[in-house]
């Protein structure tokens, strides 16, 4: 019997997006669902590239129900996605019918030392800021007296 490939093979429309990440390997980031809890690797992670299928309740009668692109981010209400023709979209949670990963491209979070890198420079950035906020706010140099 034929040994399978393991090459994941993208769809035409995630090459541009593939290349413009710099073309990673694909095969040493995709998820990891079964074994040790500890080397499991899933979920969606920033830059995956996804299919994402609309309710068709919430679109025109000839609207397209299939957004196809990278996420970019992911929020509380919505999900942001660079789409495959270089459109930032961004789409209610309320009207995802289902999501379809088709690659990661990116490590998943706890070994994302360029991801876990970013934060803690953005963390220190936004302490810093709320530092000088603080300062320059009226009022907030009272602190010490009591009464």
């Amino acid at each position: 019997m034929a040994k399978k490939s393991s090459q994941l093979e993208l769809p035409k429309w995630a090459t541009g997006l593939w290349k413009e990440l710099g073309s990673p390997d694909l095969d040493s980031i995709q998820g990891i669902h079964s074994g040790d809890l500890l080397e499991r690797r899933n979920g969606l992670r920033r830059d995956d590239l996804v299919e994402i299928q609309i309710d068709a309740r919430a679109l025109l009668s000839d609207a397209e129900p299939w957004i196809r692109g990278r996420l970019i981010s992911s929020g509380k209400s919505s999900l942001e996605i660079l789409d495959e023709g270089g459109f930032r979209r961004f789409v209610a949670r309320d009207s995802i019918v289902q999501i379809v990963l088709v690659a990661h491209m990116r490590p998943a979070y706890i070994d994302d030392k360029e991801l876990l890198a970013y934060e803690r420079e953005d963390m220190k950035r936004r302490s810093t800021l709320h530092e000088k906020v603080e300062k320059e706010t009226t009022g907030n140099d009272d602190a010490h007296l009591w009464g």
